[in-house]
């Protein structure tokens, strides 16, 4: 099943594979998270999924049940 990603501020869309990892759809769509541990615990990945969850990108695959999700990026300039 595919799900419409949409990352913001830059509004890049794209499809993804429920399951693939969100990094690795960020990649294809030339989208940039920074990453630092790549397991969740320095929160450098962090964005926000549907204007309200706080996920870790680099532990987070692609849900199933939804058609389209809103990622909104971060920008830290420390990482």
């Amino acid at each position: 099943m595919n799900v419409t990603i949409r990352f913001l501020p830059d509004d890049v869309t794209i499809e993804a594979e429920v399951g693939e990892p969100l990094l690795d759809v960020a990649e294809r769509a030339g989208v940039f998270i920074p990453t630092g541990c790549l397991m969740g615990s320095c929160h450098a990945c962090s964005v926000e999924l549907e204007g309200a969850n706080i996920i870790r990108a680099c532990i987070t695959a692609i849900p199933p049940g939804k058609k389209e999700l809103t990622i909104n990026l971060f920008s830290d300039p420390t990482w």
